[in-house]
Protein backbone atom coordinates (compact mmCIF):
# COMPACT_ATOMS: atom_id res chain seq x y z
CA UNK A 1 0.00 0.00 0.00
CA UNK A 2 2.80 2.39 0.96
CA UNK A 3 4.60 1.53 -2.29
CA UNK A 4 1.60 2.54 -4.42
CA UNK A 5 1.07 5.71 -2.37
CA UNK A 6 4.71 6.67 -2.82
CA UNK A 7 4.47 5.90 -6.53
CA UNK A 8 1.35 8.08 -6.86
CA UNK A 9 3.02 10.96 -5.02
CA UNK A 10 6.10 10.63 -7.22
CA UNK A 11 3.91 10.72 -10.33
CA UNK A 12 2.11 13.85 -9.09
CA UNK A 13 5.42 15.53 -8.32
CA UNK A 14 6.69 14.58 -11.76
CA UNK A 15 3.62 16.03 -13.48
CA UNK A 16 3.74 19.23 -11.43
CA UNK A 17 7.46 19.54 -12.04
CA UNK A 18 6.91 18.98 -15.76
CA UNK A 19 4.31 21.72 -15.92
CA UNK A 20 6.56 24.11 -14.01
CA UNK A 21 9.50 23.28 -16.28
CA UNK A 22 7.39 23.78 -19.39
CA UNK A 23 6.18 27.11 -18.05
CA UNK A 24 9.71 28.15 -17.10
CA UNK A 25 11.07 27.16 -20.49
CA UNK A 26 8.37 28.94 -22.48
CA UNK A 27 8.65 32.00 -20.26
CA UNK A 28 12.38 32.19 -21.09
CA UNK A 29 11.54 31.72 -24.76
CA UNK A 30 9.06 34.59 -24.60
CA UNK A 31 11.62 36.85 -22.91
CA UNK A 32 14.14 35.94 -25.61
CA UNK A 33 11.53 36.74 -28.28
CA UNK A 34 10.88 40.18 -26.75
CA UNK A 35 14.59 40.99 -26.58
CA UNK A 36 15.35 39.72 -30.10
CA UNK A 37 16.62 42.37 -32.52
CA UNK A 38 17.14 40.19 -35.59
CA UNK A 39 16.52 36.73 -37.06
CA UNK A 40 19.25 35.22 -34.86
CA UNK A 41 17.32 36.19 -31.75
CA UNK A 42 14.01 34.98 -33.22
CA UNK A 43 15.59 31.64 -34.16
CA UNK A 44 16.94 31.24 -30.63
CA UNK A 45 13.47 31.87 -29.18
CA UNK A 46 11.85 29.41 -31.62
CA UNK A 47 14.43 26.75 -30.71
CA UNK A 48 13.52 27.20 -27.05
CA UNK A 49 9.81 26.79 -27.76
CA UNK A 50 10.44 23.67 -29.85
CA UNK A 51 12.63 22.20 -27.12
CA UNK A 52 9.83 22.75 -24.61
CA UNK A 53 7.35 21.06 -27.00
CA UNK A 54 9.71 18.07 -27.44
CA UNK A 55 10.37 17.49 -23.74
CA UNK A 56 6.86 18.25 -22.47
CA UNK A 57 4.42 17.30 -25.28
CA UNK A 58 1.51 16.93 -22.85
CA UNK A 59 1.97 20.50 -21.58
CA UNK A 60 1.78 22.29 -24.93
CA UNK A 61 -0.67 25.17 -24.69
CA UNK A 62 -2.24 27.72 -27.01
CA UNK A 63 0.15 30.50 -26.04
CA UNK A 64 3.18 28.34 -26.89
CA UNK A 65 1.75 27.32 -30.26
CA UNK A 66 0.85 30.93 -31.01
CA UNK A 67 4.29 32.33 -30.24
CA UNK A 68 6.07 29.53 -32.07
CA UNK A 69 3.90 30.02 -35.16
CA UNK A 70 4.56 33.78 -35.17
CA UNK A 71 8.31 33.22 -34.87
CA UNK A 72 8.29 30.61 -37.66
CA UNK A 73 6.30 32.99 -39.87
CA UNK A 74 8.74 35.82 -39.20
CA UNK A 75 11.63 33.51 -40.11
CA UNK A 76 9.75 32.40 -43.28
CA UNK A 77 9.73 28.80 -42.13
CA UNK A 78 6.30 28.22 -43.58
CA UNK A 79 5.91 24.50 -42.92
CA UNK A 80 6.74 24.97 -39.26
CA UNK A 81 4.42 27.97 -38.99
CA UNK A 82 1.48 25.92 -40.26
CA UNK A 83 2.57 22.94 -38.16
CA UNK A 84 1.88 25.05 -35.06
CA UNK A 85 -0.98 27.13 -36.44
CA UNK A 86 -3.16 24.18 -37.48
CA UNK A 87 -3.71 22.68 -33.99
CA UNK A 88 -3.95 26.20 -32.52
CA UNK A 89 -6.82 27.21 -34.82
CA UNK A 90 -8.66 23.95 -34.11
CA UNK A 91 -8.77 24.69 -30.37
CA UNK A 92 -12.30 25.34 -29.12
CA UNK A 93 -10.66 27.45 -26.41
CA UNK A 94 -7.07 28.00 -25.31
CA UNK A 95 -5.95 28.05 -21.68
CA UNK A 96 -7.30 31.61 -21.30
CA UNK A 97 -10.61 30.71 -22.90
CA UNK A 98 -10.01 32.35 -26.29
CA UNK A 99 -11.30 30.38 -29.31
CA UNK A 100 -8.67 29.21 -31.78
CA UNK A 101 -10.21 31.04 -34.74
CA UNK A 102 -9.26 34.42 -33.22
CA UNK A 103 -5.59 33.79 -34.01
CA UNK A 104 -6.25 33.70 -37.76
CA UNK A 105 -8.95 36.36 -38.20
CA UNK A 106 -8.19 38.58 -35.22
CA UNK A 107 -7.15 42.23 -35.51
CA UNK A 108 -3.40 41.54 -35.42
CA UNK A 109 -3.30 38.37 -37.55
CA UNK A 110 -2.46 40.14 -40.83
CA UNK A 111 0.59 41.83 -39.35
CA UNK A 112 1.78 38.85 -37.28
CA UNK A 113 1.41 36.38 -40.14
CA UNK A 114 2.17 38.71 -43.05
CA UNK A 115 4.59 36.19 -44.58
CA UNK A 116 1.89 33.50 -44.73
CA UNK A 117 -0.91 35.46 -46.40
CA UNK A 118 -0.08 34.30 -49.95
CA UNK A 119 0.21 30.62 -48.99
CA UNK A 120 -2.86 28.55 -50.01
CA UNK A 121 -2.80 26.92 -46.57
CA UNK A 122 -3.49 30.30 -44.98
CA UNK A 123 -6.69 30.76 -46.96
CA UNK A 124 -7.83 27.25 -46.02
CA UNK A 125 -7.21 28.00 -42.33
CA UNK A 126 -9.03 31.30 -42.64
CA UNK A 127 -12.11 29.71 -44.23
CA UNK A 128 -12.33 27.13 -41.46
CA UNK A 129 -11.82 29.87 -38.89
CA UNK A 130 -14.70 31.88 -40.34
CA UNK A 131 -16.99 28.85 -40.02
CA UNK A 132 -15.83 28.34 -36.43
CA UNK A 133 -16.47 32.01 -35.70
CA UNK A 134 -20.00 31.77 -37.09
CA UNK A 135 -20.70 28.75 -34.87
CA UNK A 136 -19.13 30.49 -31.86
CA UNK A 137 -21.43 33.52 -32.15
CA UNK A 138 -24.45 31.31 -32.74
CA UNK A 139 -23.77 29.46 -29.49
CA UNK A 140 -23.01 32.75 -27.73
CA UNK A 141 -26.40 34.15 -28.75
CA UNK A 142 -28.19 31.02 -27.58
CA UNK A 143 -26.52 31.33 -24.19
CA UNK A 144 -27.33 35.04 -23.99
CA UNK A 145 -30.97 34.40 -24.93
CA UNK A 146 -31.18 31.86 -22.12
CA UNK A 147 -29.73 34.42 -19.70
CA UNK A 148 -32.46 36.96 -20.53
CA UNK A 149 -35.31 34.43 -20.58
CA UNK A 150 -37.97 35.27 -17.95
CA UNK A 151 -41.57 34.40 -17.16
CA UNK A 152 -44.24 36.22 -19.13
CA UNK A 153 -45.05 39.26 -17.07
CA UNK A 154 -46.79 42.56 -17.78
CA UNK A 155 -48.54 45.24 -15.77
CA UNK A 156 -52.20 46.03 -16.28
CA UNK A 157 -52.23 49.81 -16.61
CA UNK A 158 -55.91 49.87 -15.71
CA UNK A 159 -55.35 48.36 -12.29
CA UNK A 160 -55.88 50.33 -9.12
CA UNK A 161 -52.75 52.47 -8.64
CA UNK A 162 -51.82 51.20 -5.19
CA UNK A 163 -52.22 47.62 -6.47
CA UNK A 164 -50.02 48.47 -9.42
CA UNK A 165 -47.45 49.97 -7.04
CA UNK A 166 -47.40 46.74 -5.02
CA UNK A 167 -47.00 44.61 -8.16
CA UNK A 168 -44.05 46.70 -9.30
CA UNK A 169 -42.43 46.36 -5.87
CA UNK A 170 -42.81 42.59 -6.00
CA UNK A 171 -41.98 42.09 -9.68
CA UNK A 172 -39.92 38.88 -9.96
CA UNK A 173 -40.34 37.10 -13.31
CA UNK A 174 -37.02 35.26 -13.01
CA UNK A 175 -36.06 31.74 -14.07
CA UNK A 176 -33.28 29.40 -13.01
CA UNK A 177 -30.05 29.69 -15.01
CA UNK A 178 -28.28 26.84 -16.79
CA UNK A 179 -24.81 28.31 -16.40
CA UNK A 180 -22.78 30.14 -13.78
CA UNK A 181 -21.03 32.47 -16.25
CA UNK A 182 -22.58 34.51 -19.05
CA UNK A 183 -20.88 36.72 -21.61
CA UNK A 184 -23.45 39.33 -22.62
CA UNK A 185 -23.26 41.53 -25.74
CA UNK A 186 -23.85 45.22 -25.04
CA UNK A 187 -24.72 47.88 -27.63
CA UNK A 188 -22.72 51.04 -27.03
CA UNK A 189 -24.52 52.66 -29.95
CA UNK A 190 -25.99 51.63 -33.31
CA UNK A 191 -22.62 50.58 -34.72
CA UNK A 192 -20.38 49.78 -31.73
CA UNK A 193 -20.67 46.90 -29.28
CA UNK A 194 -18.82 45.63 -26.24
CA UNK A 195 -19.69 43.05 -23.58
CA UNK A 196 -19.78 42.19 -19.91
CA UNK A 197 -19.36 38.93 -18.01
CA UNK A 198 -21.85 37.94 -15.30
CA UNK A 199 -20.60 35.45 -12.69
CA UNK A 200 -23.45 34.01 -10.62
CA UNK A 201 -23.29 32.31 -7.22
CA UNK A 202 -22.90 28.56 -7.64
CA UNK A 203 -26.39 27.80 -6.32
CA UNK A 204 -28.17 30.81 -7.79
CA UNK A 205 -31.92 30.63 -7.09
CA UNK A 206 -34.32 32.91 -9.00
CA UNK A 207 -36.44 33.62 -5.93
CA UNK A 208 -33.50 34.94 -3.89
CA UNK A 209 -32.31 38.54 -4.16
CA UNK A 210 -28.54 38.86 -4.53
CA UNK A 211 -25.98 41.65 -4.05
CA UNK A 212 -24.12 42.71 -7.19
CA UNK A 213 -20.54 43.96 -7.45
CA UNK A 214 -19.28 45.56 -10.67
CA UNK A 215 -15.52 45.38 -11.21
CA UNK A 216 -14.11 48.08 -13.50
CA UNK A 217 -10.75 47.25 -15.09
CA UNK A 218 -7.92 49.74 -15.40
CA UNK A 219 -5.75 50.88 -18.31
CA UNK A 220 -8.79 52.12 -20.22
CA UNK A 221 -6.66 53.90 -22.82
CA UNK A 222 -4.90 50.65 -23.69
CA UNK A 223 -7.98 48.42 -23.84
CA UNK A 224 -10.29 47.73 -26.75
CA UNK A 225 -13.97 46.85 -26.72
CA UNK A 226 -14.81 43.17 -27.15
CA UNK A 227 -17.97 41.34 -28.26
CA UNK A 228 -17.42 38.56 -25.75
CA UNK A 229 -15.76 38.00 -22.38
CA UNK A 230 -13.50 35.14 -21.37
CA UNK A 231 -14.22 33.48 -18.03
CA UNK A 232 -10.62 32.66 -17.08
CA UNK A 233 -9.39 36.13 -17.99
CA UNK A 234 -11.93 37.81 -15.69
CA UNK A 235 -12.20 35.39 -12.78
CA UNK A 236 -8.51 34.51 -12.43
CA UNK A 237 -5.26 36.44 -12.27
CA UNK A 238 -5.55 39.79 -10.55
CA UNK A 239 -9.28 39.18 -9.95
CA UNK A 240 -8.85 35.81 -8.23
CA UNK A 241 -9.73 37.16 -4.79
CA UNK A 242 -12.89 38.88 -6.05
CA UNK A 243 -13.98 35.47 -7.33
CA UNK A 244 -13.02 33.67 -4.14
CA UNK A 245 -14.89 36.00 -1.80
CA UNK A 246 -17.86 36.58 -4.09
CA UNK A 247 -18.40 32.80 -4.21
CA UNK A 248 -18.09 32.57 -0.43
CA UNK A 249 -20.60 35.39 0.08
CA UNK A 250 -23.10 34.68 -2.74
CA UNK A 251 -22.39 37.96 -4.53
CA UNK A 252 -22.96 38.34 -8.27
CA UNK A 253 -19.88 39.68 -10.07
CA UNK A 254 -20.06 41.75 -13.26
CA UNK A 255 -17.01 42.49 -15.42
CA UNK A 256 -17.64 45.14 -18.13
CA UNK A 257 -15.18 45.72 -20.98
CA UNK A 258 -14.25 49.31 -21.71
CA UNK A 259 -11.96 50.87 -24.30
CA UNK A 260 -10.14 54.06 -25.10
CA UNK A 261 -13.26 56.12 -25.94
CA UNK A 262 -16.03 54.24 -24.17
CA UNK A 263 -15.19 53.69 -20.52
CA UNK A 264 -15.94 54.93 -17.00
CA UNK A 265 -13.21 57.54 -16.57
CA UNK A 266 -12.59 59.77 -19.56
CA UNK A 267 -13.99 60.87 -21.97
CA UNK A 268 -17.63 60.90 -20.88
CA UNK A 269 -18.93 58.97 -23.91
CA UNK A 270 -19.08 55.61 -22.13
CA UNK A 271 -20.10 56.71 -18.64
CA UNK A 272 -23.68 55.60 -19.27
CA UNK A 273 -22.59 51.98 -19.73
CA UNK A 274 -22.52 50.73 -16.13
CA UNK A 275 -26.00 52.02 -15.13
CA UNK A 276 -27.37 50.72 -18.44
CA UNK A 277 -25.76 47.30 -17.94
CA UNK A 278 -27.28 47.21 -14.47
CA UNK A 279 -30.76 47.81 -15.90
CA UNK A 280 -30.25 44.92 -18.35
CA UNK A 281 -29.04 42.60 -15.61
CA UNK A 282 -32.06 43.45 -13.43
CA UNK A 283 -34.32 42.24 -16.22
CA UNK A 284 -32.64 38.82 -16.21
CA UNK A 285 -31.66 37.96 -12.64
CA UNK A 286 -32.94 38.70 -9.16
CA UNK A 287 -30.88 41.64 -7.90
CA UNK A 288 -31.18 43.24 -4.47
CA UNK A 289 -31.67 46.85 -5.63
CA UNK A 290 -30.33 48.18 -2.34
CA UNK A 291 -27.10 46.18 -2.55
CA UNK A 292 -25.39 47.09 -5.84
CA UNK A 293 -21.73 48.11 -5.56
CA UNK A 294 -18.81 49.21 -7.73
CA UNK A 295 -15.11 48.44 -7.33
CA UNK A 296 -12.07 48.76 -9.57
CA UNK A 297 -8.33 49.09 -9.84
CA UNK A 298 -6.35 52.10 -11.14
CA UNK A 299 -8.45 53.71 -13.91
CA UNK A 300 -11.24 51.38 -12.78
CA UNK A 301 -10.99 52.71 -9.22
CA UNK A 302 -11.09 56.24 -10.60
CA UNK A 303 -14.21 55.14 -12.49
CA UNK A 304 -15.77 53.81 -9.28
CA UNK A 305 -15.03 57.13 -7.60
CA UNK A 306 -16.50 59.00 -10.58
CA UNK A 307 -19.83 57.17 -10.28
CA UNK A 308 -19.86 58.16 -6.62
CA UNK A 309 -19.37 61.80 -7.64
CA UNK A 310 -21.66 61.88 -10.69
CA UNK A 311 -24.28 59.10 -10.67
CA UNK A 312 -24.54 57.22 -7.35
CA UNK A 313 -28.32 56.75 -7.14
CA UNK A 314 -28.52 53.05 -8.21
CA UNK A 315 -25.55 52.04 -6.04
CA UNK A 316 -25.03 51.39 -2.33
CA UNK A 317 -21.25 51.78 -1.96
CA UNK A 318 -17.96 52.16 -3.80
CA UNK A 319 -14.44 50.71 -3.52
CA UNK A 320 -11.11 51.22 -5.23
CA UNK A 321 -7.60 49.78 -5.31
CA UNK A 322 -4.91 52.41 -6.01
CA UNK A 323 -7.48 55.10 -6.69
CA UNK A 324 -6.90 58.51 -8.25
CA UNK A 325 -9.84 60.27 -6.53
CA UNK A 326 -10.72 62.82 -9.15
CA UNK A 327 -13.36 63.38 -11.84
CA UNK A 328 -11.52 63.86 -15.15
CA UNK A 329 -14.54 65.07 -17.14
CA UNK A 330 -15.52 68.06 -15.00
CA UNK A 331 -15.48 69.29 -11.44
CA UNK A 332 -14.86 67.00 -8.49
CA UNK A 333 -17.59 68.02 -6.07
CA UNK A 334 -16.27 66.19 -3.10
CA UNK A 335 -19.20 66.74 -0.75
CA UNK A 336 -21.27 64.46 -3.01
CA UNK A 337 -19.55 61.59 -1.20
CA UNK A 338 -21.78 62.30 1.81
CA UNK A 339 -24.64 60.62 -0.08
CA UNK A 340 -22.78 57.28 -0.13
CA UNK A 341 -19.44 55.75 0.96
CA UNK A 342 -15.99 54.90 -0.39
CA UNK A 343 -13.28 52.48 0.79
CA UNK A 344 -9.82 52.96 -0.73
CA UNK A 345 -6.89 50.56 -0.67
CA UNK A 346 -3.67 52.49 -1.30
CA UNK A 347 0.03 51.64 -1.38
CA UNK A 348 3.05 53.71 -0.44
CA UNK A 349 4.90 53.07 -3.74
CA UNK A 350 2.14 54.13 -6.12
CA UNK A 351 3.12 56.30 -9.08
CA UNK A 352 -0.58 56.78 -10.00
CA UNK A 353 -1.54 58.69 -6.85
CA UNK A 354 1.08 59.39 -4.16
CA UNK A 355 0.76 58.63 -0.43
CA UNK A 356 0.99 62.29 0.63
CA UNK A 357 -2.00 63.13 -1.58
CA UNK A 358 -3.92 60.20 -0.11
CA UNK A 359 -3.14 61.55 3.35
CA UNK A 360 -4.47 64.99 2.45
CA UNK A 361 -7.55 63.47 0.85
CA UNK A 362 -8.27 61.41 3.97
CA UNK A 363 -7.96 64.57 6.09
CA UNK A 364 -10.45 66.34 3.81
CA UNK A 365 -12.88 63.42 4.13
CA UNK A 366 -12.63 63.54 7.92
CA UNK A 367 -13.25 67.30 7.81
CA UNK A 368 -16.58 66.91 6.03
CA UNK A 369 -17.48 63.80 8.08
CA UNK A 370 -17.72 61.58 5.01
CA UNK A 371 -18.16 57.81 5.16
CA UNK A 372 -14.67 57.25 3.80
CA UNK A 373 -11.97 54.78 4.83
CA UNK A 374 -8.45 54.31 3.53
CA UNK A 375 -6.33 51.21 4.10
CA UNK A 376 -2.61 51.73 3.39
CA UNK A 377 -0.36 48.82 2.45
CA UNK A 378 3.34 49.58 2.65
CA UNK A 379 6.00 48.09 0.41
CA UNK A 380 3.81 47.61 -2.67
CA UNK A 381 3.62 49.35 -6.08
CA UNK A 382 0.61 50.41 -8.14
CA UNK A 383 -0.20 46.86 -9.24
CA UNK A 384 -1.03 45.79 -5.67
CA UNK A 385 -3.87 43.31 -6.61
CA UNK A 386 -1.27 41.18 -8.39
CA UNK A 387 0.25 40.23 -5.01
CA UNK A 388 -1.08 37.59 -2.62
CA UNK A 389 -0.53 40.17 0.13
CA UNK A 390 -3.58 42.02 -1.22
CA UNK A 391 -5.95 39.24 -0.10
CA UNK A 392 -6.75 40.78 3.35
CA UNK A 393 -8.34 43.74 1.52
CA UNK A 394 -11.10 41.60 0.02
CA UNK A 395 -12.79 40.48 3.24
CA UNK A 396 -13.03 44.20 4.06
CA UNK A 397 -14.95 44.75 0.82
CA UNK A 398 -17.24 41.75 1.18
CA UNK A 399 -17.93 42.37 4.87
CA UNK A 400 -18.97 45.88 3.88
CA UNK A 401 -21.20 44.50 1.12
CA UNK A 402 -22.81 42.19 3.66
CA UNK A 403 -23.44 45.01 6.17
CA UNK A 404 -24.21 47.95 3.89
CA UNK A 405 -27.58 48.72 2.38
CA UNK A 406 -28.63 51.67 0.26
CA UNK A 407 -31.29 53.96 1.71
CA UNK A 408 -33.49 54.60 -1.36
CA UNK A 409 -35.25 57.51 0.37
CA UNK A 410 -32.56 59.48 2.24
CA UNK A 411 -33.86 62.16 4.58
CA UNK A 412 -31.09 64.55 3.48
CA UNK A 413 -29.42 65.18 0.13
CA UNK A 414 -26.52 67.42 -0.84
CA UNK A 415 -25.79 67.42 -4.57
CA UNK A 416 -23.52 69.49 -6.82
CA UNK A 417 -22.99 69.10 -10.55
CA UNK A 418 -21.80 71.01 -13.62
CA UNK A 419 -23.29 68.77 -16.32
CA UNK A 420 -27.07 68.44 -16.51
CA UNK A 421 -26.75 64.78 -17.49
CA UNK A 422 -25.90 64.24 -13.85
CA UNK A 423 -28.54 66.49 -12.31
CA UNK A 424 -30.17 63.58 -10.48
CA UNK A 425 -29.76 62.25 -6.97
CA UNK A 426 -32.22 59.90 -5.21
CA UNK A 427 -35.60 61.72 -5.08
CA UNK A 428 -34.29 64.86 -6.81
CA UNK A 429 -34.18 64.77 -10.61
CA UNK A 430 -34.08 66.82 -13.82
CA UNK A 431 -32.01 69.58 -12.22
CA UNK A 432 -31.29 72.47 -14.58
CA UNK A 433 -28.47 74.95 -14.08
CA UNK A 434 -28.60 78.73 -14.00
CA UNK A 435 -24.95 79.68 -13.87
CA UNK A 436 -25.72 83.37 -14.44
CA UNK A 437 -26.84 83.52 -10.82
CA UNK A 438 -24.43 84.30 -8.02
CA UNK A 439 -23.77 81.26 -5.93
CA UNK A 440 -25.11 81.03 -2.38
CA UNK A 441 -22.71 81.72 0.54
CA UNK A 442 -22.86 78.05 1.58
CA UNK A 443 -21.88 76.92 -1.93
CA UNK A 444 -18.14 76.49 -1.39
CA UNK A 445 -15.18 75.01 -3.27
CA UNK A 446 -13.17 72.29 -1.54
CA UNK A 447 -9.67 71.55 -2.82
CA UNK A 448 -6.10 71.03 -1.69
CA UNK A 449 -2.55 71.16 -3.05
CA UNK A 450 -0.42 68.15 -3.93
CA UNK A 451 3.30 68.86 -3.51
CA UNK A 452 4.97 65.46 -4.00
CA UNK A 453 4.52 62.86 -6.72
CA UNK A 454 6.21 59.49 -7.25
CA UNK A 455 7.61 58.57 -10.64
CA UNK A 456 9.91 55.98 -12.18
CA UNK A 457 13.20 57.15 -13.66
CA UNK A 458 14.93 55.65 -16.69
CA UNK A 459 16.39 52.93 -14.46
CA UNK A 460 12.91 51.94 -13.20
CA UNK A 461 13.72 53.33 -9.78
CA UNK A 462 10.98 55.13 -7.88
CA UNK A 463 11.82 58.76 -7.23
CA UNK A 464 10.06 61.71 -5.59
CA UNK A 465 9.23 64.73 -7.74
CA UNK A 466 8.26 68.13 -6.37
CA UNK A 467 4.98 69.35 -7.86
CA UNK A 468 2.49 72.15 -7.28
CA UNK A 469 -0.91 71.02 -8.47
CA UNK A 470 -4.51 71.20 -7.34
CA UNK A 471 -6.13 67.94 -6.38
CA UNK A 472 -9.26 68.83 -8.40
CA UNK A 473 -10.09 70.90 -11.48
CA UNK A 474 -13.25 72.96 -11.98
CA UNK A 475 -13.58 73.74 -15.69
CA UNK A 476 -17.26 74.81 -15.48
CA UNK A 477 -19.57 76.63 -13.12
CA UNK A 478 -21.70 74.36 -11.00
CA UNK A 479 -25.07 74.34 -9.28
CA UNK A 480 -25.78 72.90 -5.87
CA UNK A 481 -28.85 71.83 -3.95
CA UNK A 482 -29.42 70.93 -0.30
CA UNK A 483 -32.66 69.16 0.52
CA UNK A 484 -34.37 67.40 3.41
CA UNK A 485 -37.81 66.09 4.28
CA UNK A 486 -39.71 65.02 7.37
CA UNK A 487 -43.42 64.45 8.10
CA UNK A 488 -44.62 65.56 4.63
CA UNK A 489 -42.50 68.73 4.71
CA UNK A 490 -39.67 69.31 2.22
CA UNK A 491 -37.10 72.07 2.81
CA UNK A 492 -34.78 72.84 -0.09
CA UNK A 493 -32.01 75.38 -0.65
CA UNK A 494 -30.55 76.03 -4.07
CA UNK A 495 -27.53 77.73 -5.59
CA UNK A 496 -27.38 78.38 -9.35
CA UNK A 497 -30.35 76.06 -9.90
CA UNK A 498 -33.08 77.01 -12.36
CA UNK A 499 -35.48 74.08 -11.89
CA UNK A 500 -35.74 70.51 -10.67
CA UNK A 501 -38.30 67.85 -9.74
CA UNK A 502 -39.13 66.14 -6.46
CA UNK A 503 -40.00 62.47 -6.91
CA UNK A 504 -42.31 61.12 -4.25
CA UNK A 505 -42.83 57.64 -2.83
CA UNK A 506 -45.55 56.56 -0.40
CA UNK A 507 -42.64 55.35 1.75
CA UNK A 508 -41.53 58.97 2.13
CA UNK A 509 -44.82 60.79 2.80
CA UNK A 510 -48.39 60.15 3.87
CA UNK A 511 -50.20 60.38 0.53
CA UNK A 512 -53.52 61.06 2.29
CA UNK A 513 -52.19 64.36 3.65
CA UNK A 514 -50.91 67.58 2.12
CA UNK A 515 -47.28 67.87 1.11
CA UNK A 516 -45.50 71.13 1.90
CA UNK A 517 -42.45 72.29 -0.05
CA UNK A 518 -40.29 75.24 1.03
CA UNK A 519 -37.77 76.59 -1.51
CA UNK A 520 -35.06 78.86 -0.09
CA UNK A 521 -37.25 79.57 2.93
CA UNK A 522 -40.49 80.33 1.03
CA UNK A 523 -43.55 78.09 0.83
CA UNK A 524 -43.80 76.87 -2.76
CA UNK A 525 -46.33 74.01 -2.62
CA UNK A 526 -48.99 72.97 -0.12
CA UNK A 527 -51.32 70.39 -1.65
CA UNK A 528 -52.04 66.67 -1.75
CA UNK A 529 -50.30 64.51 -4.32
CA UNK A 530 -51.66 61.34 -5.89
CA UNK A 531 -50.44 58.30 -7.76
CA UNK A 532 -49.48 59.03 -11.35
CA UNK A 533 -49.91 55.68 -13.13
CA UNK A 534 -48.13 56.68 -16.35
CA UNK A 535 -45.16 58.23 -14.55
CA UNK A 536 -44.88 55.26 -12.19
CA UNK A 537 -44.70 52.75 -15.05
CA UNK A 538 -42.36 54.81 -17.21
CA UNK A 539 -39.99 55.39 -14.34
CA UNK A 540 -39.84 51.72 -13.40
CA UNK A 541 -39.26 50.63 -16.99
CA UNK A 542 -36.40 53.11 -17.30
CA UNK A 543 -34.51 52.05 -14.16
CA UNK A 544 -35.88 48.62 -13.10
CA UNK A 545 -35.54 49.61 -9.44
CA UNK A 546 -38.12 47.83 -7.28
CA UNK A 547 -36.98 49.47 -4.05
CA UNK A 548 -37.10 53.06 -5.31
CA UNK A 549 -40.50 53.32 -6.99
CA UNK A 550 -41.76 56.85 -7.58
CA UNK A 551 -45.51 57.45 -7.81
CA UNK A 552 -45.52 61.20 -8.44
CA UNK A 553 -43.14 63.88 -9.70
CA UNK A 554 -43.49 67.50 -8.60
CA UNK A 555 -41.78 70.00 -10.96
CA UNK A 556 -40.20 73.02 -9.25
CA UNK A 557 -39.13 76.32 -10.82
CA UNK A 558 -36.83 78.31 -8.58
Amino acid sequence: MRYYLALALALICFLVSGQENYSTQTKKALETMWKAKDDTGYQKALNMYEEAFRIYPDSIDGTGLYKASVLASELKKYDKAFQYLTPLVKMKADEDGYPGWTYVIGESSKSEYKNLLDDPRWNALKQNALLDKEQFYKELKEIQDEFFAVKNNSFDEKENTDVLYSKIKNDAPYLAKKQQNYSVLFNVNDSITTSYLVHLPKNYHPETQYPVLFFLHGAVRNNVLSDYQMVAENLGGWNRFYTKYADLNNVILVFPKGGRKYNWMTPDDGFFMIPEMLKQIKKAINVDDNKVFISGHSNGATGSFSYLMKQPTPFAGFYGFNTYPKVFTGGTFIENIKNRSFINFSTDQDYYYPPNANDRFTQLMAGIKADYHEHRYNGFPHWFPQFDASEPAYPIIFNDIKARKRNPFPKEISWEYDDEKYGNMAWLSDMKLDTLQSKAPWHRVLNFKITKWLKYDKNDSLTVENVNKNAFDFPRKSGKIKAEYSKNVFKIETSRIQSFSINISPEMVDISKKVKVFINGKLYFNEKVKYDRKFMLQNFKSNRDREQVWVYSLPIKV
